[in-house]
């Protein structure tokens, strides 16, 4: 199916916007890109900055041949993006960012541990993690790639963060969701404050009851 492209441009400066303005983003640190059919992605062109965007600032980029359309060149991690609409067909939006609280915690061995509130539970189930590669090398797209299969979250070590998801207010809530956690994680341990787990028994009957929201499966949608 595709869709509008305007629309889809206009949804990417709104998500902008938004991700500036509430810590998620900062200065030109991320990119993000949107699905238009089956070969085809919207991402953000290189040097934009987050908050500013406006209809001239992506690029149309075929992920299944490396091509591109438009006045502007996409943004360098442009194989991060490919690797993750190549391998999830279920993957519309895709956001790639470093928040202060998300990058503090992939610079360390600290793990993101996600049985701790609600959404928690949901929007951080399927948390991957990348080994460091350089930005906008075919090394760490590939990487990325491979890890899409195993989580909607992917950490970039010494890097930040790249997810995904169905519609763009999922993928924000999960950034979202991510940040806030790796917040009170770091908070907690400054504190000294333990934080206690919510037992996996309570965990699994919550993902699986549906409760919150229908779960949406780890490899739910594959392509090899």
């Amino acid at each position: 199916m595709i869709l509008d492209q305007s629309k889809i441009a206009q949804k990417l400066i709104e998500t902008g916007k938004y991700l500036l303005a509430n810590q998620l983003a900062w200065g030109t640190s991320g990119n993000i890109s949107a699905r238009v059919d089956e070969q085809h992605m919207l991402i953000t062109a290189s040097g934009t900055q987050m908050g500013d965007l406006s209809a001239d600032d992506f690029s149309l980029y075929n992920f299944q041949t490396g091509t591109w359309d438009g006045s502007r060149r996409p943004s360098k991690e442009v194989p991060m993006h490919a690797g993750i609409y190549q391998k999830r067909e279920d993957a519309k939006v895709v956001l790639h960012s470093s928040p202060f609280y998300t990058t503090l915690i992939a610079s360390s061995a600290e793990p993101v541990v996600s049985e701790l509130f609600i959404e928690a539970m949901y929007y951080l189930e399927d948390v991957a993690y990348v080994d460091y590669f350089h930005p906008g090398t075919v090394e760490l797209g590939e990487a990325v790639r491979e890890q899409a299969e195993n989580g909607h979250v992917i950490i970039l070590k010494n890097h930040g963060v790249i997810l995904f998801d169905d519609s763009f207010s999922d993928a924000i809530m999960r950034l979202e969701t991510l940040e806030m956690a790796c917040r009170m994680i770091i908070t907690a341990k400054s504190a000294g404050i333990p934080l206690t787990k919510i037992p996996d028994h309570l965990v699994r009957d919550f993902l699986e009851s549906g409760k919150y929201k229908p779960r949406k499966r780890v490899n739910a949608s594959r392509i090899n």
